[in-house]
Parts: structure tokens; sequence; C-alpha cells
């Protein structure tokens, strides 16, 4: 689970995001990582279950994020994020691509998964599984319980216009003109911090595998 402590770190940092403050408090950051590293190698046990794309290798110090902000091209200046964040994998041990994503922040922790903003390569080959295989997409993201924890697919950022290669009037479109495949769901502290939070984000874990599955064939 994820500790109280854990949580209290991440609330005392939105107000105190200083180096300064963090050097202070480093033994604070450097107990909820732990906390969040065991997490993570629980959840990659049960998550490499659900997708053998997901190596049971992976080393879970890797898939914590680093919680320093790049703040060479931001106006922000903030050197911390406000969240911790665990990325999955769906691919063996190479971060990109299609993943499950955990962001554990006070009151705005979720579950995601899928393939944020692809490069134009997969890009370009993703759009062409949709083509020639759209009905299977729209029998993983149409499923009604797929919908119930997730929303609609389709709103998500999509092209002004319609992508080259591709016309208006295709039945598809909508699903074509996407720039993202992914998906949220939404976690709150109590979830989190309970006994069986592994299980848990397992278990919707395996609601978005058939997506990442999709995916990956795609990009091959």
């Amino acid at each position: 689970m994820i500790q109280p402590q854990t949580l209290g770190f991440l609330t005392d940092l939105v107000d105190n995001n200083n180096r300064e403050w963090f050097q202070a408090n480093k033994e604070r950051y450097d107990t909820a990582r732990e906390n969040l590293i065991a997490f993570t190698t629980e959840l990659i046990s049960k998550v490499h279950q659900i997708d053998p794309g997901v190596s049971a290798d992976l080393d879970p110090k890797k898939s914590v994020m680093r919680i320093y902000r790049d703040i060479r091209f931001r106006k922000d200046k903030t050197p911390y994020k406000n969240n911790f964040g665990i990325s999955i994998p769906s691919h063996g041990l190479k971060l990109g691509g299609a993943e499950y994503y955990l962001q554990i922040q006070p009151g705005k922790s979720f579950i995601a998964g899928g393939y944020w903003m692809p490069e134009a390569e997969h890009l370009k080959a993703i759009r062409q599984e949709i083509d020639y295989n759209a009905a299977d997409l729209k029998k993983i993201i149409d499923e009604p319980e797929f919908v119930k924890l997730f929303g609609d697919f389709k709103k998500q950022e999509q092209l002004k216009t319609v992508p080259r290669d591709y016309s208006a009037d295709n039945e598809n479109i909508e699903l074509l003109k996407l720039k993202s495949f992914v998906v949220f769901h939404p976690l709150n502290d109590k979830q989190i911090q309970s006994a069986d939070a592994v299980k848990l984000i397992a278990g919707l874990c395996s609601k978005i595998y058939p997506l990442n599955a999709f995916l990956k064939n795609a990009i091959g």
C-alpha cells in the first residue's frame, strides 16, 4: 500500500517546492521513494501475470520516475514534481511505447495505459492498424465495462485536420485523428492506501491490457 507519510510528503512539497526545504526533508523523500519502490515491485509481479509483455525482470527503481523537473525551457521554475510516477512498459525493459502508468498524488492519483503521443513512425503504424482492423479496437473500447471505467476513448486530443493518406469520409476518421491512444481511471487516497491497492490497480491494468496488446501489435 501507499503509506500516509508518502502522501504527506507530497502535500507538504506543494507548499514548499524549493531546494532548501527539499534538502531539509530529504529523509522523508527517501522514505517515500522506498515505499514507492516496494509498491512497484509488487505491482510489476501482478501485471506480469496479466500481460506477459511486462518483463518480470523490470527494475522497479527504474520504473519509479524522477521527482526532479526539467526546468530548462519552462516558465515554471519549481524544481520538483508534486507527484510520483510509475511507468511499467508493456514490451520488455525499455520505457516508452505502450505502457501502464500510475500517478500518485494526493487527491489526484490515477492509473493510465495505452500510448501517449507516439513518435511519427509508430503513429503511422497505429493508424494503419486502425484502418485495417478498426473492428478489433472498437470491440475493446466500446465494451460497456471499459467505457464505464475509462469513458469515451475518442474524446482525447485529435488533429484538427484529416491525417495525410486518409479521407474525411473514412468511417473511422475520429479514431484516425487521435494524437494519443490512452485511458485514465481516477484513484482516491483511500484506495491507494488500502491493503488491496496492488490488487485493485492490477485489476484495472487487466482491463487496459487488450488496448496495449492492440497497440503493440500495430507497431510490432
